[in-house]
């Protein structure tokens, strides 16, 4: 499947826009009270940037052979 660097740019900026939300609802619910409580949202979350971090690299890589 091709895509024009306009639609990479695109994926990438949503992409980042995603990331830096996820980061801050880490860093949220960390901060609680009993962050232990929250143990499953942390690691959806985590596991959600490592996926969307493996996401950019691909778009750059895309990128970089165009």
């Amino acid at each position: 499947m091709e895509f024009s660097r306009e639609e990479l740019a695109e994926a990438k900026r949503q992409i980042d826009s995603t990331l830096h939300k996820l980061r801050e609802t880490v860093k949220t619910l960390r901060a609680r009270e009993n962050p232990e409580r929250y143990r499953s949202q942390i690691t959806l979350a985590e596991r959600r940037i490592q996926a969307f971090e493996l996401a950019v690299c691909l778009i750059e890589r895309e990128f970089a052979s165009l």
